[in-house]
């Protein structure tokens, strides 16, 4: 064998057996009442594991991928019209399209929020109303009446978030001079130097770049109509606010972004200039082959309107594709409606939809399953990114998470697409292994000084980004998780690295992490049963014994949050008020799965929470063999940005049957 760059021999090893599979195949004394019940239970399990297994096949698109819809909130809808209202592209068609949406999303209450059955939010309830204005909906009518209203009690207009108050602005409906200053100049900082943009996570340096064009030009398009109704005083739409004491970090970015706005009415009007067309620059550089910037919305949107401000045409090949990506964002309803994707998750759908059917039974050699690693084989990026600015010297290798995003690898993607390769018998196991290797040798380049694992970037943890009063829209650096840590040493304790230094600073990052009650945080999904679903796992496959103090306290967790109908659920909540909400919601598909998941890796299959965990997924299984789940169980910035992967309800239920009918490897991944 031969040693590749990394230090690894030129062969991977076979997957192991695990103590789960072992666990799988013993039996306990009991009585005959319990012993049937067992059975009972096992065969409901491989029911529904078949039933589950001919679904998720039936769904797989030819070309080898799966994907389901990425559901997050209206304000991805709202923000479409007022992007074709500040363009002057509208069209009714899309228009009433996208209000019928928004309309069904109201709660009773007047208000829309952010995910499945939470608090009405006042920045997206003023961008729904907004768009329903300019699909024709009356202020006076029952529906805006009282969503104007509720505006108004939380504090109208003044009291949103910066970023509907830019769009607001747009059409002068808000002062820029009322916004937080974002100069273009930002883009000079060295990347040594406090908030260049480097310091940013990848989704905000996205997102931010044209913001600066769009703060620096200050638009206004003329308004089709007034908004009065949503100020508490509409000749006082901005009260002034107290600054926090100089001394406090909160007073200190405050009196920055006066100085900076200060700073706009002298700015060098040769280096402004310059400024804006070296982040033009740096937006078209990074436009994928799809049109679309990073795969997400936002930067897309943002993008498209900083260019436009710039002097690009609407037919430009630039705005033209860009554009036209923003279209494929929508998902055609039966009903007429029309719903808008923040982004689209075809290969995080795709190999997790590998692994659960591999875990669930399906022939290693089954040609779907050929297809998928086929697909996910050419998606493997092989050029240099935004990643390389701080490791410069590191080979490609990852995976990003959507059909297009080869600037934005990520860190997760990489290693759970490795586990699924991993669970396939490929008619080209070279081509599999040469990849492989180059996955293993980038994830071990992208690990944080601390041993953990961010998602995009190393070492993105400065304290200062999130200081600034531009930045409230959500989570601005990305630090190492312990989802996303877990993954990583799951994976790379499959490939046979479970004793490589690298691996074990990463176990003992997670060992360290785990909270006084026994559950670990979750970054990318909700939340502590996703956090101590990826983390039990892992430390399992690295292996960590069941009887280790650290499985014994999350196990003890998890049998404490079980819901009485034998399921398990977290409520997006918990990210604000853990005390009241860790662990404790609705039981739902995926995350009754986690837990399951995690209790088997602890070698928990025989105990009664397993039991009644399996009791639920089968008793809820739908006849076609999916689940139904309207409440969100992803995770874009905790609590700020809620995520409903319509996929999550079928391929983490059939990961944890597939577990508990067939045993299986320890380590089964549980997404991000």
């Amino acid at each position: 064998m031969t040693a590749t760059t990394d230090g690894s021999t030129g062969a991977l090893p076979p997957r192991a057996p695990s103590a789960s599979d072992a666990t799988a195949e013993t039996t306990e004394k009991a009585s005959p009442t319990r012993t049937a019940v067992r059975h009972d239970t096992a065969e409901a399990a491989r029911r529904a594991t078949a039933r589950a297994t001919d679904y998720l096949l039936s769904v797989q698109d030819p070309a080898g991928w799966w994907k389901g819809d990425l559901e997050t909130n209206v304000t991805m809808d709202a923000e479409d019209l007022m992007l074709r209202q500040f363009l002057g592209i509208q069209d009714p068609k899309l228009t009433e399209a996208a209000a019928r949406y928004i309309r069904g999303k109201q709660s009773a209450d007047g208000t829309w929020p952010t995910f499945h059955g939470g608090p009405g939010e006042l920045s997206a309830t003023i961008e729904a109303y907004v768009a329903l204005r300019l699909a024709g909906d009356a202020p006076d009518a029952p529906h805006m009446a009282t969503a104007a209203a509720w505006v108004r009690e939380q504090g109208g207009v003044a009291a949103a978030r910066v970023f509907t108050r830019i769009w607001l602005a747009l059409f002068g409906w808000w002062k820029w001079d009322d916004l937080p200053e974002l100069p273009p100049e930002l883009l000079y900082f060295p990347k040594w130097f406090p908030l260049n943009i480097y310091d940013f996570g990848c989704w905000a340096r996205q997102t931010i770049v044209p913001l600066t064009i769009v703060s620096a030009k200050r638009p206004v398009r003329p308004a089709p109509f007034g908004l009065d109704e949503l100020h508490t005083d509409p000749r006082r739409p901005n009260p002034p606010r107290p600054l926090a004491p100089v001394t406090s970090w909160d007073g200190l970015f405050q009196r920055l972004d006066k100085a900076l706005h200060l700073y706009h009415k002298v700015a060098v009007r040769k280096l402004r200039g310059a400024a804006m067309r070296s982040a033009a620059r740096w937006i078209i550089e990074r436009q994928e082959n799809d049109g679309c910037w990073g795969g997400i919305q936002p930067p897309a949107v943002y993008s498209v309107i900083a260019l436009h401000l710039l002097g690009y045409d609407l037919d430009h090949p630039v705005l033209r594709t860009g554009l036209a990506s923003l279209d494929r964002f929508a998902v055609w309803r039966e009903d007429g409606a029309r719903m808008i994707e923040a982004c689209q998750s075809p290969v995080w759908d795709t190999c997790l939809a590998t692994i659960a059917l591999a875990d669930a039974g399906l022939p290693a050699d089954h040609p779907q399953l050929v297809k998928a690693v086929d697909w996910m084989l050419a998606e493997q990026i092989d050029r240099p990114g935004d990643w390389s600015v701080k490791r410069p010297q590191l080979p490609s290798g990852g995976w990003g998470f959507e059909f297009e995003n080869d600037n934005y690898p990520d860190i997760d993607d990489t290693a759970e697409v490795v586990l699924a390769l991993r669970r396939v018998e490929h008619p080209d196991p070279q081509r599999v292994e040469a990849a492989v290797r180059r996955a293993v040798r980038w994830n071990f380049g992208m690990q944080s000084k601390d041993g953990g694992w961010g998602a995009f970037d190393v070492d993105n943890t400065s304290p200062f980004p999130n200081r600034l009063p531009f930045c409230d829209f959500g989570e601005v650096i990305d630090p190492p998780s312990a989802d996303v840590t877990a993954h990583v040493v799951e994976m790379l304790a499959d490939v046979g690295r479970t004793h490589d230094p690298r691996t074990r600073r990463g176990i003992a990052w997670l060992l360290a992490e785990q909270e006084p009650s026994g559950a670990w945080f979750g970054r990318w999904g909700t939340n502590y049963i996703y956090g101590t679903g990826s983390v039990l796992p892992a430390l399992a496959a690295a292996g960590i014994p069941a009887s280790h103090p650290a499985v014994r306290r999350a196990v003890l967790w998890l049998e404490r949050v079980q819901n009485d109908d034998g399921g398990w659920g977290e409520d997006q909540r918990s990210y604000q008020d853990k005390e009241r909400w860790a662990g404790r919601g609705a039981s739902t598909a995926s995350q009754t799965a986690w837990a399951l998941m995690a209790l088997l890796a602890a070698g928990e299959r025989d105990s009664e929470a397993v039991r009644r965990g399996v009791r639920w997924l089968t008793g809820t299984q739908r006849e076609d063999g999916s689940w139904d789940e309207p409440y969100f169980t992803g995770t874009g910035f905790p609590w700020d940005f809620s995520i409903n992967y319509h996929l999550y309800r079928q391929v983490f239920p059939l990961t944890a049957l597939g577990r508990y009918v067939n045993g299986g490897p320890t380590g089964v991944p549980v997404g991000s």
